[in-house]
C-alpha cells in the first residue's frame, strides 16, 4: 500500500495541491487497495472503470487544483444518486438504475473536486444498522472479521477502516453514520438536523429525522468533509449556514461538562462488557480537562421511543408507500420494511400529533439539560458487532427486542430531535464508540470535543 493511502484528507490535499502527488498516483494507489482489501469486505460497490477513472485524475492534474477535495477519490453510500451510476438502494427493485443527475449532497462534493469513483454498500433501502442486501450482498466488520459493519453507512465506514478512501460520505436516521463508525474504528458525525440539506423534493417540512453527514479517520477531516457538504438550499427551508469548522476545530476544552448518560438509567439493556468499556473510556475527558458526571436519564426512555417508532414509522411509509401499494412490488420489499410501511399507515393523526407533541417535550428537556452541561455522551451501540448472517440481534442482556432496529434505541435521543452528535473510536476488547452529542446547531462544539479526544487517544 502506497504511504500516502495512510495520510488524512488534509495530507493529502495539502499534497495533490502542492504537486507532491498526483491526482492519477492516488487514483492508481486506490483502485490497488481496493483490489487488495473490498474482495472480503464487499464495501465499495458499482466501482467504475479504471481506465475512465484514472483519465478523469489526469485531466484533474492538468486542470490544477480545483476546490478543497481536488483529486480525492470518493465512493458514494448508495442511497444516493451520482449521475451515470446506479442506484441500488440495496433493493432489487433498483438494480442498475442509472441516474440522470447527482444529489445536491453528491454534486457539492464533485464541484470541490472529488473523483467519486462508485458506490459504498448499505441495506436496503438504509432500513436497519446491519449491511446486507440482495443486490450486493453484505458487508463485513473491518475489525472483526465474520461480523456485522453496522449501518446503515457500513460500506462507507469498512472503506475508510481499509485504507480504500479517506473521506466518505453518509446518512443517519437511526445511528446510521455512528453505529458503523464505533464499529470500525472511524470517526462519524451525524450533524445538526438542516445543516446538510436534503433533495427539494416532496414535503420538506415533516420528516425531520434523517440527514446527510460526512466520515473519516479523524476529527478534523470529518469537519473538511462537512464543510463541503453544507450550507443552505434556497429551494429548502429550515436550513443552517455553513459554518466553515475545519480550520476552528483545535481548541482548549478545558473545563467543558459532560453529562455521562451510559444505559440511560438501564433502560437500554447492554451486551455483557459494552458499558463497562464506554465507561473507562468516558475518563479521557477528565484527562482532557472536562468535567465529566454521571446523571440521571433526563426524560424517560420509553416516551422518546413512543414519538421515534411513531415518527419513523410515519416516515418510511410515506417514503416507501408507492411501492408498497403495488402488490407486486411490494413483495420484493424485505419484511422489515413491509412491517414499518404498515405500522406508519395505521396510525391516526392523534398519533402522530402525540408522538410529536413527545418530541417536543424531549427537546424542552435536553435544553435544560444542555444549560449544565455542554454534551452528553452515550455508546453507539448496545451490543458488541454481531455474526454477519444474522439479520439483528433478537436478545440483548436476556432482554428480547421486539422490533428489527429496537437494539440499537441508545442513538435515538440524539435522532428524534435533531442534534449534532460525533461518533469517536474507543479502545476496548472488540469494536465500540462514544456517541458525543451537543446542543441543536452547536456542531463546532461536538467537533473540537472529538478533536481533542483524537489527540488524547493518540
Amino acid at each position: 500500500m502506497a504511504e500516502f493511502m495512510t495520510w488524512t484528507a488534509h495530507q493529502l490535499t495539502a499534497a495533490l495541491a502542492t504537486r507532491q502527488v498526483s491526482a492519477a498516483e492516488v487514483m492508481q494507489a486506490t483502485l490497488d487497495q481496493i483490489a487488495a482489501e473490498n474482495p472480503s469486505v464487499n464495501a465499495i460497490v458499482s466501482l467504475r472503470d479504471g481506465d475512465a477513472l484514472l483519465a478523469e485524475a489526469r485531466a484533474a492534474d492538468q486542470q490544477g487544483p480545483h476546490g478543497p477535495l481536488h483529486g480525492i477519490p470518493i465512493a458514494v453510500k448508495d442511497l444516493a444518486n451520482v449521475a451515470g451510476l446506479p442506484t441500488s438502494q440495496g433493493s432489487p427493485l433498483f438494480a442498475g438504475s442509472v441516474a440522470a443527475q447527482s444529489d445536491m449532497m453528491v454534486q457539492r462534493m464533485q464541484d470541490a473536486g472529488a473523483i467519486v469513483i462508485g458506490k459504498t454498500n448499505t441495506p436496503e433501502f438504509g432500513l436497519g444498522s446491519h449491511t446486507f442486501n440482495p443486490v450486493a450482498g453484505a458487508t463485513q466488520n473491518a475489525l472483526m472479521p465474520g461480523t456485522s459493519a453496522g449501518g446503515s453507512s457500513g460500506g462507507a465506514a469498512v472503506a475508510l477502516a481499509r485504507h480504500m478512501v479517506c473521506l466518505a460520505d453518509g446518512s443517519d436516521m437511526m445511528g446510521s453514520l455512528r453505529n458503523p463508525a464505533g464499529w470500525n474504528g472511524v470517526y462519524g458525525m451525524r450533524p445538526t438536523w438542516g445543516r446538510v440539506p436534503s433533495e427539494p423534493l416532496g414535503d420538506m417540512f415533516m420528516h425531520q429525522l434523517s440527514t446527510g453527514g460526512p466520515m473519516a479517520r479523524c476529527p478534523r477531516d470529518v469537519a473538511l468533509l462537512l464543510d463541503v457538504q453544507s450550507g443552505p438550499d434556497p429551494r429548502q427551508p429550515l436550513g443552517l449556514p455553513n459554518d466553515a469548522f475545519a480550520g476552528r476545530i483545535r481548541a482548549d476544552v478545558k473545563g467543558r461538562r459532560i453529562a455521562w448518560l451510559a444505559d440511560w438509567g438501564g433502560a437500554y439493556p447492554m451486551e455483557d462488557g459494552v458499558q463497562q468499556a464506554a465507561e473507562a473510556a468516558v475518563g479521557r475527558f477528565a484527562q482532557m480537562g472536562c468535567t465529566v458526571e454521571a446523571v440521571k436519564p433526563p426524560f424517560a426512555a420509553d416516551a422518546i421511543w413512543e414519538a421515534w417508532i411513531t415518527l419513523r414509522s410515519f416516515a418510511v411509509a410515506a417514503s416507501l408507500g408507492p411501492i408498497y401499494d403495488q402488490p407486486e412490488l411490494r413483495d420484493q420489499l424485505k419484511p422489515e420494511a413491509i412491517w414499518e410501511v404498515a405500522q406508519g399507515r395505521a396510525l391516526t393523526g392523534q398519533q402522530i400529533q402525540r408522538a410529536s407533541a413527545l418530541r417536543s417535550d424531549w427537546y424542552r428537556a435536553a435544553g435544560a439539560l444542555f444549560e449544565t452541561y455542554d454534551a452528553f455522551v452515550l455508546p453507539t451501540a448496545q451490543c458488541w458487532p454481531f455474526p454477519i448472517d444474522w439479520h439483528w440481534p433478537k436478545h440483548i442482556g436476556g432482554v428480547a427486542m421486539d422490533t428489527y432496529h429496537r437494539w440499537m434505541e441508545i442513538v435515538v435521543p440524539v435522532s428524534l430531535i435533531g442534534l449534532p452528535c460525533l461518533a469517536v473510536p474507543i479502545d476496548g476488547p472488540r469494536p465500540m464508540g462514544l456517541q458525543i452529542a451537543g446542543p441543536r446547531g452547536a456542531d463546532l462544539s461536538v467537533l473540537q470535543l472529538g478533536q481533542a479526544w483524537e489527540e488524547a487517544r493518540a
